[in-house]
């Protein structure tokens, strides 16, 4: 991986690292603009963190007296995954990867433009959901006295929801054999021949 800050996103989709499309290059179906998709991503986070704090209450209910400081520092330190949640994705990548953020709107991002297979872009999707969402809650599932981690962790997985989009996006559209790349804010697959 070749790792790039390209520093703050000003909102202009054309500064992005771009890749020229071929006539076979078939663009992932979106939501459409980017604020209808930024609706669906914040609405979809809030629902998920509301769902997984019905066992995380039901379970930490003992011991939140007595983790005051535990709890906040487990929300203080979800929003402060942000960028780690980024690089995360970027280990993913073998060549270039571009750093982006806007610390004003709270966007961070990560845009490459190689080639990955189905498989691997779904990994690539989920990686830090997995690392520092689904492995902490789960930890917090068994040992429900770990109030901090079962914070951080619903808040981690919350906060991928965008990411679980483009999984489905795969999933679905995706045939198998396909290959996808990022251009801009978008997705595209294409078939080898």
């Amino acid at each position: 991986m070749k790792f790039h800050n390209a520093g703050k996103y000003n909102g202009d989709e054309s500064s992005l690292p771009q890749r020229k499309q071929q006539p076979n290059d078939v663009p992932f179906k979106e939501f459409g603009s980017m604020k209808k998709f930024s609706l669906i991503v914040n609405i979809g986070c809030i629902l998920t963190i509301i769902i997984l704090s019905i066992p995380f209450i039901l379970l930490a209910k003992e011991h939140i007296k007595d983790n005051t400081i535990w709890l906040a520092l487990g929300v203080i330190c979800g929003g402060l995954s942000l960028p780690i949640h980024e690089l995360l994705h970027a280990i993913c990548y073998k060549k270039d990867v571009y750093y982006y953020k806007n610390l004003s709107q709270g966007l961070f991002f990560v845009v490459g433009t190689e080639d990955m297979s189905k498989t691997r872009f779904i990994f690539m999707s989920l990686c830090p959901n997995i690392i520092l969402g689904l492995i902490p809650y789960i930890i917090f599932l068994i040992y429900p006295n770990i109030v901090f981690l079962g914070l951080f962790g619903l808040i981690c997985i919350g906060m991928g929801f965008g990411d679980y989009i483009n999984v489905y996006n795969a999933i679905k559209q995706m045939p198998k054999g396909a290959k996808t790349y990022l251009s801009g804010m978008h997705s595209y697959w294409y078939l080898e021949k």
